[in-house]
Parts: C-alpha cells; structure tokens; sequence
C-alpha cells in the first residue's frame, strides 16, 4: 500500500520536480517508509514518484520508481499483487530473471512479459503506471473494482496523476473550484465517487477495471479503455451443492493469498456475517496463526453489535481489540477524518471505521482483512427485491414473484408493501420517479439549495439510476449487483477504507474481491444469492457452514460499523448549527433554509433526515479544501 504521484507535461517546466516532491510530501502517510521519484525530459516532462509502505520485501530492493533489467521500463504502484509468487514461478521459467521477493517486480515483468493482457492473470488490488521508454508511452491502470485510487486531470499542460487529491492540487498548482454536478448529486442524491467526475472541477477518476494510454510521441492521452467489467450473464451449470463447494474452495483460496505478508497483520471485525467469515476462515486456513481483531462498539445503542463479536472472538482464539466513540469524540475528530477522506462522505459510519484502522494502528497491526465487497457480490443488504421479483416477471413466473415478495417481506425491517415499493424503484420511468421520491418527501429541487443557479450552471436536477438493458432480462438482480460493484455503491465504500486505512499508515485487504471470485458468482442462477425465501448471501451462508458459527449465518439482521447517528447529532445540535453557519460560504446554498430545516428537524417537526450529515459534511470539506 503507497501513494503515487506524477504525470506527463508537454513542455519543459522547471517546476515539476519541485511540485512532485511537495505531492509526494502531501502523502507521506500513505508510505512512510521509502521515497522515490524521478523526471525525464525530452519533449515534454514525464515524471513519476512513489511513497512506500513496506508489506513484502520490506528490504531496500523493493523501492520505487523501479526500472526493469534493460531499463526500458519504470513503475511506480499502489497495492498488492498476492498470486506473485505463481506469477514469479512462470515468468522465471519463461527465462525471467529476479533481483528482490517483491510483488512490485513480479508486476513490471508480467507488464514487460505480457503487456495489458498480464492484468487478467492478476489477483490483488492495484493502481500503478508504467513508463515505457523505448516506444514512449505511459500508461496508466487502475485494478477491476477501483480498490486503489487514481486520480487525474487533463487540459492543455499535460496530464498529472496522484492517489489522492490533496497530492493533485500540489502537482496543479493553482487553485479548484469545486464540480457543482457532484456538489448537487451529494447533496440531495448521497450520490458520489459513482462516475468519472469528483468532487473537484476537472479532475477524475480513472474508473474501475479501467486504464488509460499516453503517446509521448503525439503528447496525446487516448480515451480511457475497460479490461475488466463485471459479467451478467447465466453461464454457471453448477447445482446448489456444488456451486456451494466452489465458493467455499474459492473464498479459501483468497483468504490464503490475502494472508501473504512480510509484516504483522490482522482483521476488522464488525460482528456480521462478512467479516466474521473473513476472521472465521483465517482460523481455519492458519490454526495456529495469532489473530488479532479490531472492532467500533456502539456502546449501548440498538445498533451494538458487541455480542456477535465477541463470539467470533471466542470461537477462533482471536486476541479483540475495542473502540467506542461518543458525538463529543466525533465533533473533536471531524475535520481530521474529512480531511482523510479528501471529500465529502456518507455517514458517521466512517468516523467508526476510522477510529477501528487508529486502534489497529496503535497496536502495532500493519495490515488487516475486511469483508467489504461480500454484499455487492453476494446480494446482500435487503437482497435486491425488486430487482428479484422483475426477474421473475420478466420470466413469466408471476405466481413466483408474488410468493417472493410475501416470503421476503417475513424477514425484519421488511414488509410486502415495500417488496413492491422497490419493484417500483426498479421500473418507473424517471418522471415517475421523481414524482414519487418527493412524494416521500425527498424533492429533486429542495428550498435550501438553490437550484436556479445550479440550472444556469448546467447542473443536470435529476437523479441517475442504472439502466435496464435488454441483454440482461431475466438477470436484473446480477445486474444490479454488477452496477454496485463497479458505478454506484461499493467505489464509495472502498474509498472510505482506503482513506481512513491510509490516514493510519495500513494496509486494508479485501479478500472478497477478486474477479475469479466475481466471475463464479455472477454467473451462478439468481436465486443462489437470494433464495426464494428472501434469504441474502444464499450459497454463501450454506458454503461457511462449519467454518463460521450457526448463530452468526442464521443472522437476519445486517449493522456493520453503524454508529447512533441521530442520538449523536441532536446531543451536538448546537456546535451542529455553529458549523452550519459556514454554508454562507457555499454559493449554491440557501444558509437560512437549511438552518431554518435543520431547526425543525432537532426540534422535532420534521422527520430526521441523513441529509443533515451531508450538509455539515460538505460545508467543512469546503470550507478546508476550496474557501
């Protein structure tokens, strides 16, 4: 885990080396062991750098930027690669020679062996950018899920790149203006990190499974290209019991490569289904391995989830290590973790996570397994329903759709009127939609912003939901699960860890992410994910059976790191408003609305809305990063 930085200029500046080594300072957080850059000049500049955190081959040979043996090529990469040492054994019977026991070197000689097509052979999470001296080029890639950041912009001067913004803004060195399309869609929609666009005008995200090419000859930067997009199509002729034995013989195999670390390492536990099974099938893989856990405690909250992790803890053996947090600690840590973050997030939800990577950190713990990813590939959460029963639909099997949605309504905080509210979701055109969002009392056009000037700015008022494509009939909920994986839903998620890991100087592993893991998944029959008993996560709660506790896989409930958010915001109300009152500063909000609204909402004559969050949430990232 490190953070790169660097970038292509047309022209000769004498800046550049100046502005790399003040970006690469911006990161010294996310590599605090090693620094590295270097400049080349022809026509034009191209200059790449490295920060790095040491996991495998802690030794001097695993710096960057690395050159290969003929050095005609240079790399500098974020992330880590766990199936190496196979890929080492191949490409050193195909004559390669290696220098160091690094997964950074295995990487720049597949690239140098294999070119583009090394990517589909990898199983890590990545960003990294190669340049090519001899045919001058740069090319720059980002891993199947976006689990490692890459952030770029383009315009007359070039091309820069960095792992974070804060790290681009040294590289640009002149001021941003913030995207109102992203400010709009934040704020009324909880929508981000779901498009190329950020929080920041002009600059973008090198999207998931993507990469993106430089001629240096034509100092022309091509269009980004997919290598890798998450399947839809039924092509699994497994039955349940097999289909079953796969999963689990796949989840093994990651939890193994994911275990391959030259530091100490260990697992976040939340007490649900996904991270247990992570630490639940480290036990079993390693029997003898130390596993130290680390977990947020809503500490008398409904939203506790203490109990669950304790008996994952007791079951393998495992050493927990707590945290609690109260709406005072949030209020003193808030602009530490939205500056971690670098923009504008979701929920207090983080600020858990984040307190959980600053106890691992404290413990001496350099690397952890999280089980982010499980929901997005599993259909987990509420399961998808309406996406479920428009399947059934679109198959005829009218009688089997209304039967799901009354079997899926039995289960908690669930009910039949709302199978068909999410049916509803799923097919309405976006006039309809809208019509019934505000209906529920969530309008596109709200008085505290204002939308007139949004409009004149080209702001699109509308919310963006994902397409229904005709090659995916029959197959909605996959699709959906494909959209989540890589547009809406869990880019935001990996950010959140990525940032509040890297802000701890830690290495968050995913091992539920892997695209073999997503290939057999997602190519399995629908009702493997989600039973016709409105049962999420199916095949995979079948597959940890003897591996995971009964009574955490019979779970019918799902937390996570879920903090007490409206008890903390109306214990804070006051310092709450203070900060409010900043939105004065953000032209586009109406500051006397939303304090009127926010009024009502702390004195209880409008129903508690998690717009709140967003409010204060984007104010004081404005306020530090554009004002």
């Amino acid at each position: 885990m490190c953070g790169i930085a660097g970038g292509f200029w047309r022209d000769n500046q004498p800046l550049v080396e100046e502005r790399l080594v003040s970006a690469l300072r911006c990161m010294r957080h996310r590599g605090p062991d090693d620094s590295g850059h270097e400049i080349v000049q022809g026509q034009g500049v191209v200059a790449i750098g490295q920060n790095r955190l040491s996991i495998i081959d802690v030794s001097s040979r695993g710096h960057q930027p690395m050159l290969s043996a003929d050095g005609g090529l240079a790399i500098v990469f974020n992330g880590e690669i766990y199936n190496y040492r196979e890929l080492r054994k191949e490409l050193r019977a195909a004559g390669h020679v290696f220098r160091s026991e690094s997964d950074t070197e295995v990487l720049l000689v597949a690239w140098a062996e294999w070119g583009r097509a090394c990517l589909s052979r990898l199983e890590g999470m990545f960003a990294f950018v190669v340049h090519d001296r001899r045919n001058e080029r740069l090319a720059c890639v980002r891993d199947a899920f976006g689990i490692k950041p890459f952030f770029y912009e383009q315009d007359e001067a070039g091309l820069r790149f960095a792992s974070e913004q804060v790290a681009l803004a040294a590289l640009r060195g002149k001021p941003a203006r913030a995207d109102l399309q992203r400010a709009y869609d934040y704020l009324v929609h909880g929508d981000y990190d779901s498009s190329e666009r950020t929080f920041i005008e002009g600059v973008r995200h090198l999207l998931p499974g993507t990469l993106i090419e430089i001629d240096l000859r034509s100092r022309q930067a091509a269009e980004p290209q997919r290598w890798w997009m998450a399947p839809t199509q039924q092509t699994s002729t497994l039955s349940f019991g097999d289909a079953v034995d796969a999963v689990r013989e796949k989840f093994l195999h990651n939890i193994r490569l994911h275990l391959r670390s030259d530091v100490p390492l260990g697992a976040a536990l939340s007490g649900g289904i996904d991270s247990s099974a992570v630490v639940c099938a480290i036990r079993h893989v390693e029997p003898d391995l130390p596993i130290n856990t680390f977990s947020y405690i809503a500490e008398g909250s409904d939203v506790s989830e203490e109990k669950w992790v304790d008996l994952v803890n007791r079951t393998t053996g495992a050493t927990p290590h707590k945290v609690k947090a109260t709406a005072v600690d949030l209020a003193r840590d808030l602009d530490a973790v939205v500056a971690a973050q670098g923009e504008p997030f979701g929920s207090t939800s983080i600020y858990a996570q984040y307190r959980v990577f600053k106890l691992a950190r404290e413990s001496g713990v350099t690397v952890t397994l999280d089980g982010q990813g499980a929901d997005e590939l599993l259909a987990g959460y509420s399961g998808y329903p309406g996406q479920r029963m428009l399947s059934l639909l679109e198959q005829g099997r009218y009688g089997a759709m209304h039967g799901f949605a009354r079997r899926w309504s039995h289960w908690p905080d669930r009910s039949y009127r709302r199978a068909w509210m999410y049916l509803g979701r799923a097919i309405f055109s976006d006039g309809l939609y809208e019509r019934a969002r505000k209906a529920l009392g969530r309008d596109f056009r709200p008085d505290w912003l204002r939308t007139d000037m949004l409009g004149d700015a080209g702001v699109a008022l509308r919310e963006v939901r994902p397409e229904l494509t005709s090659a995916n009939r029959g197959r909605r909920v996959v699709e959906q699960l494909a959209y989540s994986l890589q547009t809406r839903g869990l880019p935001h998620l990996l950010r959140h860890g990525d940032r509040n890991a890297m802000a701890f100087s830690i290495e968050s592993r995913v091992p539920f992410l892997t695209p073999p893991m997503a290939q057999l998944l997602l190519s399995m029959p629908e009702r493997y994910l989600i039973s016709d008993a409105g049962e999420t996560k199916h095949v995979f709660r079948a597959a940890m059976r003897g591996i995971v506790p009964d009574e955490i896989l019979d779970r019918r409930d799902k937390i996570g790191f879920a903090t007490p958010e409206r008890d903390w915001f109306t214990s804070i109300a006051p310092m709450m408003r203070d900060w409010l009152e900043d939105a004065a500063a953000v032209p586009f909000l109406n500051r006397d609305v939303l304090l009127a609204t926010f009024d009502d909402v702390i004195a209880g004559g409008t129903p508690f809305t998690w717009q709140i969050w967003r409010w204060v949430n984007y104010v004081r990232w404005y306020r530090g990063a554009l004002a």
